[in-house]
């Protein structure tokens, strides 16, 4: 038994709905290639696209979508796009926004997230993206681990929200409980998401139940572990897509959804794309299964180093 996991939408925090399976539109080498995985993937029923300015494939998912709108596939309306505001960029998310608008075609996104909770320096264009030193370490403009500016660009994304009609919802990605028990008591709007690598090897239970506690939906990023996907070969998705007669990749991301997250796998592959729409119904039992995995050997594969000293486990 399996539904359709393209027709699942999931409530956030100001009554507004995400639906629960996503692209991501992170490049392979060649970002050109992004234009053709956007146009199969909502031909085959997608419509929830996820991307960053960091990304540098905007441009090409707007050709996507000038496409599929002039060729009627869908309407703006129709599809839930969702877009970042990366650290170099922290002082002028508004200007990155207007930019990643400008690229992507459109005259609002659904969601704009914070893309990580620290602070880069990047010129008044948020350039370089990952500024270093001479010995190849990271140039911050704030301390990743004691620093409080990351609250000030939450409070920008805010002023956006309430001020112009260019975003729909606001949320973060890549925050720890400890970065979110400081944001949390200052903020005027609670973020809608949470988009952090989660995956059965990469056990945050923790994480989850605060994001519950607080009323933070959580997507999943990096679903099948990194390049190579890795969770894939995992013998217990193995066996539970053998069962369900799907995909591995199915298993993976009905991990996620099962439980009321959303997921964005990513692939270049378009025939595959267009095939790992279904959601098997797993059972209680199989999903805790699934999260024991991780418990025994804690695995994150997302492990740039802007992300160290931020209150992560197993970075």
């Amino acid at each position: 038994m399996s539904g359709l996991a393209t027709e699942v939408l999931q409530k956030l925090n100001n009554g507004r709905t995400i639906p629960a399976l996503g692209l991501g539109t992170v490049p392979p080498e060649d970002p050109s290639e992004v234009k053709d995985q956007v146009v199969t993937a909502v031909k085959a029923g997608y419509r929830h696209i996820d991307t960053a300015w960091y990304y540098g494939t905007e441009k090409y998912i707007g050709q996507a979508l000038k496409e599929l709108f002039d060729e009627g596939i869908v309407k703006r309306e129709d599809l839930f796009i969702t877009t970042k505001v990366w650290p170099s960029y922290y002082h002028s998310p508004e200007k990155s926004l207007d930019t990643s608008l400008s690229d992507l075609g459109v005259d609002y996104v659904d969601l704009f997230l914070q893309h990580w909770p620290i602070c880069l320096h990047g010129d008044e264009n948020g350039l370089p993206a990952v500024p270093r030193d001479d010995q190849g370490n990271l140039i911050y403009d704030d301390d990743p681990v004691t620093g409080t500016k990351f609250i000030e660009v939450y409070q920008s994304i805010e002023k956006i929200l309430d001020n112009t009609s260019k975003v729909r919802s606001i949320g973060v990605s890549n925050y720890s409980i400890e970065k979110l028990a400081k944001l949390l008591p200052v903020v005027k709007h609670i973020p809608t998401v949470n988009q952090i690598e989660y995956h059965p090897q990469l056990p945050q239970q923790d994480l989850i139940e605060f994001a519950a506690l607080n009323g933070i939906h959580i997507e999943a990023y990096s679903p099948n572990g990194s390049s190579g996907a890795p969770v894939l070969k995992l013998p217990l998705i193995k066996d539970l897509a053998a069962k369900y007669n799907v995909t591995e990749n199915e298993v993976a991301q009905a991990y996620h959804i099962l439980q009321g997250r959303s997921v964005l796998p990513r692939s270049s592959n378009l025939e595959r794309i267009k095939t790992i729409v279904r959601l098997p119904q797993l059972t209680l039992e199989e999903l805790d299964a699934l999260y024991k995995v991780g418990e025994e050997n804690p695995t994150r594969y997302i492990r740039d180093d802007f992300g160290v000293g931020i209150g992560f486990k197993w970075w």
